[in-house]
């Protein structure tokens, strides 16, 4: 494994990221197992689904058993591999139907990119166990996430505007300014250009959007439900993103022509 583990009674961990995956991961699977419904990372299951209310216990119980599993060496391998497999056939399966039906709708593509950087990372993690093969792929389909991120904030900039705190002026250049640096970010790891830089600077962003949007609103009680789904899909994918990231530990920050 490349990433440099840490023990501590019996807890072993790769990166800080793993780590902030893991707890995500199983703070996921608690929510989903105490209200019954599908929590965020999760959501868009059609009403008509069969079983609909038995997957959504299933879904928590992968996410609370793998973020369990990924905190020890005994388990790490097994519960990456199976988080891996289920998160893709979720991307594949649940968002591709979205976009198979919708191919000109962007934020089908926004959906199926936030479910792709939670496969990014557990591909990363899984690739980790298997002695660091699949890590390209991962950082590949993290990149294409990227692409759905930054156009999505150009197709709805109404919806993105808005979300800049009241205290930065400017609303529309932020908007339009975070849109393009997730598309910058996608174009280093294409093409390997400072690649390792503008994958911690995508974490980055993703981690200051949780705490600047809606960490105050949650803070003030003025998240609406649908609000505090937005607040858990924006903490999971910067727990995701900075895995990613942890995947070039050992690379130049300004490495230049490798992928």
């Amino acid at each position: 494994m490349r990433a440099g583990p840490s023990r501590l009674r019996g807890v072993w961990v790769a990166s800080s990221g793993h780590a902030l995956f893991a707890v995500t991961l199983i703070g996921i699977g608690i929510t989903g197992l105490v209200t019954g419904r599908f929590a965020s990372i999760w959501q868009s299951v059609p009403q008509g689904v069969p079983a609909r209310r038995a997957l959504a216990y299933l879904c928590a119980c992968v996410s609370l058993a793998c973020g369990a599993g990924l905190l020890f060496k005994r388990s790490f391998g097994a519960a990456a591999r199976v988080l891996f497999v289920y998160l893709l056939l979720w991307l594949l399966l649940v968002k591709g139907s979205y976009v198979i039906a919708s191919p000109l709708v962007e934020v089908s593509y926004q959906s199926a990119g936030e479910t792709a950087v939670l496969v990014a990372g557990a591909w990363v993690l899984y690739a980790w166990s298997a002695g660091g093969n699949g890590v390209r792929h991962a950082r590949l389909l993290y990149a294409l996430a990227l692409v759905a991120f930054g156009l999505s904030h150009f197709a709805y900039l109404e919806l993105t505007a808005p979300l800049v705190p009241a205290w930065l002026p400017a609303h529309v250049f932020w908007a339009y300014f975070t849109g393009g640096a997730y598309l910058a970010a996608a174009a280093a790891l294409l093409t390997g250009v400072w690649a390792r830089l503008a994958t911690a600077l995508s974490a980055l962003q993703m981690g200051l959007f949780t705490l600047l949007v809606w960490a105050p609103l949650a803070l003030a009680g003025r998240l609406s439900a649908g609000q505090w789904g937005e607040f858990g899909v924006s903490w999971a994918l910067t727990a995701a993103a900075w895995v990613v990231a942890d995947s070039f530990r050992g690379t130049s920050w300004l490495a230049a022509g490798k992928h």
